[in-house]
Formats: C-alpha cells, structure tokens, sequence
C-alpha cells in the first residue's frame, strides 16, 4: 500500500439539454442528459489514517457534510468493500465548484476521491469498476469521473462521449442558498401532472452545435425541462436569468436542478463582461466564468 498523499482534481458540469420523462415506478426519471464539464474544479487529496475521515476547505465549505453520508466518503467505502481493503483514509476535499448549485460538486467529489483512493491503495481497478461504482453512488457521478462532453441515459448514468468542436464560454451566476435535487424533481412531477410526458431525447440541433463548436446555434437550443420546476421554487433565479441576457449573454438557464444559472457568452472577453454585470445587478451572490469542455477526474500526483 502507497504511504503518499494523492491528489486528483475534478471539473464541475453544465447541463446544456436536460430533457426529463415521466416519473418511473422506482421514482426515478428517464433523462437525456447532456453533459458538458467546465473548468471549475474541486480537488480531493487523500492520505492514509486510521480510520475514515473527511475534511473540506474553500468556498461554503460549512455546507458540506463531514460525515458517511458524503459521496466522497461513501465511494472510498464501496471501493475498500469491493478489494478487501480497510477504509482508513483522510479525504480532503478543496471547494471551487458551487455547493448546492445544480453543478454535480458532490458528485465531482465522489468521483474524484474513487480515483485518489483506487491509486492510493493501488487496487487497479478497471475504468469500467469505476464507472460501475460511480453508476452505484449517483447519476452524475459517473460523468464526474470521464469529463468532456457526454449524452447520459436512464437516470443519467449511461453515457455516450460526444464530439466537441471548440472552446465555449460560460458565466456562472451562484443564488444565495441551494435547491434540493429531489424537491425540484417532486415540483416538475406537480407541474406536469396530468400532462403527456414525451420520452426524453436530446437535440439533434443541440449535438450538431457542440460537434462544429457553433456558440450562437448552441445558444439557441439550450434547455432545461426542470427550470420551471426551480423557478417556481426559486422565483427570484427570474431576475438572474433577465440580467445575464441583458448584460449579452447570448442565452441563459438553470444549471441542472439549479439555483446557479448558467450563460453562454461568445468569447472570454464577454464573459468577463457579464460576470461583472451579473454582480453589479445584485441578484446573484458571485458570477464565475468559465470554459468547457474540460477533462474529467485527474491524476495530479503523490
């Protein structure tokens, strides 16, 4: 067993089509989810202990549960279960992406501490244990650990790379507070109630876009069939939505199950641009710009 420190940094995600089904019998929800990761990161150090412990610095920080309930802790757990190894490790994780925001920061942390504690132990699992892992801990997490752009299936899990053919640029605005992921999927279920649900597919608009790196044909066919459900809750995310679009942001929506919006601008320049815009409006507590795509769960060393 390594007696090092290893770290591996993992990118947060902007969901640029989330077409949602009908709720399943099991209470999940058939997505066609498609992912892009953006280069807003979290980064998982684990180093060898007695016993399971977590810790967490950065941003919001408070907001993040130190307990077995963490996705961080919970996929050293299910990884030491499957190679007959005891889970003593001290997970650090470093906060940069939003908590709470609709961004998978949880689901980065999951990924991120599978991959730190599988070269930690070296227990050499294959990428497919770890995507089979990720699956079993959540539907983003799986995503979390590959990266890039991806269309995800069933409830997310399923993945199928995509091809991206340029550089595109992002503002995210992060609300005061978070949104809970299940509380949002409950209000989509009451505002669709009674409502023929179509299956969900992706776009062929939205996947020609991303393939030729158009920004302005992807702007036009961004979307989010939970946004109605987070501004019903979230009324306020409205005037989010309203600023960044006026400050020239080419399109904006709720990032996954919010609250944290996302834009997509035309350049780096204008990113700058609305992010400050976005501040100055008063109704978002911090605007972040950045790229996608970016590369999934990395090694950065012992």
């Amino acid at each position: 067993m390594s007696t090092t420190a290893v770290t591996v940094r993992v990118p947060a995600k902007v969901n640029v089509r989330l077409a949602v089904g009908a709720a399943r019998p099991d209470g999940f929800h058939d997505l066609a989810n498609v992912f892009l990761a953006v280069s807003l990161y979290d980064e998982i150090t684990v180093t060898p202990a007695d016993t399971l412990r977590i810790t967490c610095s950065g941003p919001d920080a408070d907001q993040v549960p130190l307990d077995a309930t963490n996705l961080a802790a919970r996929a050293a757990v299910r990884l030491a279960e499957r190679h007959g190894v005891a889970p003593g490790v001290h997970i650090h994780i470093a906060k940069d992406i939003p908590v709470a925001g609709g961004m998978a920061g949880g689901s980065a942390d999951g990924a991120g501490a599978l991959l730190a504690c599988d070269a930690l132990w070296r227990t050499g699992a294959s990428r497919e244990e770890l995507l089979e892992i990720c699956a079993e801990l959540g539907s983003d997490v799986p995503f979390s650990l590959v990266g890039g752009a991806a269309l995800g299936t069933g409830r997310g899990e399923r993945l199928t790379p995509l091809e991206v053919g340029g550089t595109f640029h992002w503002v995210f605005a992060v609300a005061d507070g978070g949104l809970s992921t299940p509380a949002v999927y409950a209000e989509f279920d009451r505002l669709t109630a009674g409502a023929d649900v179509p299956a969900p597919a992706a776009s062929p608009a939205l996947l020609d876009a991303l393939r030729t790196g158009d920004a302005g044909a992807l702007a036009g066919a961004l979307a989010n069939d939970l946004q109605p459900a987070a501004l019903s809750l979230r009324p306020s995310l409205a005037g989010t939505l309203a600023a960044g679009t006026a400050a020239g942001a080419l399109a904006g929506l709720v990032s996954g199950s919010g609250p944290t919006t996302a834009f997509l601008v035309k350049d780096e320049e204008a990113a700058h641009a609305v992010a400050g815009a976005l501040l100055a409006s008063g109704t978002c507590r911090t605007a972040r710009p950045a790229m996608s795509p970016a590369p999934g769960a990395t090694l950065l060393g012992r």
